[in-house]
């Protein structure tokens, strides 16, 4: 039996890479058991190791073509069952926090609700234009999630952004024709009117509200017009 002095020598041994060939093969060690862990399976590591000695050396495998692919293929299936499982229950969760939000929030002072469920609040009021959906518009914005997290900023990025207003997400569209140029609103779309249950991953979670503060600068001329 091995002390815990000679079990630590012995693990500082292993760790050991004189060669170039013991690096690479170490490197590629350390690529599949980062892949191996996100199958989310407690493999057993020493079947593992015969699995990947029979394959190197050629020797013959103790599963057939056959059974190996049939193998794979219903861990496949079962892994796409769990992945669909675990959106559902994410797009459950998000969407009862936003509906309980924006219930909360349709209560506060100043904030208005539209007949699709967009949520806004003045911050201050401009006294320009008002774009229409087809139009190019100039704005600052900072997006976050319901607890706070920015994932999105034009002011982090020093540089406001242009595009058409037709073709972002519906919460959008909708509610900087409400704006007038010159005016800052805080916007909170409901998951639908924001990316739904596609989410926008890996930082927005499908089902999930979105928080805006949006100031309209501008409304720009397309060239050539």
């Amino acid at each position: 039996m091995l002390t815990v002095g000679q079990a630590a020598a012995e693990e500082k041994k292993q760790a050991e890479l004189t060669s170039d060939i013991q690096k690479l093969s170490y490197a590629l060690g350390l690529d599949l058991g980062s892949y191996f862990k996100t199958l989310g399976e407690d493999l057993d590591l020493e079947v593992l190791h015969q699995g990947l000695l029979d394959s190197y050396k050629g020797n013959t495998p103790l599963l057939t073509q056959e059974e190996t692919a049939e193998i794979q293929q219903q861990f496949a299936q079962k892994q796409q069952e769990k992945q669909i499982k675990e959106k559902v229950e994410m797009i459950t969760k998000n969407k009862e926090a936003a509906e309980e939000f924006l219930k909360e929030n349709a209560a506060r002072e100043g904030v208005k609700t539209t007949e699709s469920g967009l949520q806004y609040l003045v911050i201050s009021q401009g006294d320009g234009p008002k774009p229409k959906a087809e139009d190019m518009v100039k704005v600052h914005y900072k997006g976050t999630l319901l607890d706070g997290t920015e994932f999105d900023s034009s002011y982090s990025r020093n540089e406001p952004a242009v595009f058409p207003l037709n073709q972002v997400i519906p919460g959008w569209t909708e509610a900087v024709q409400l704006m007038n140029v010159g005016s800052k609103f805080k916007l909170f779309l409901p998951p639908d009117l924001a990316y739904g249950d596609r989410g926008a991953p890996p930082v927005i979670e499908p089902g999930s509200l979105l928080v805006f503060e949006v100031e309209l600068l501008g409304i720009e001329t397309p060239e050539g017009e």
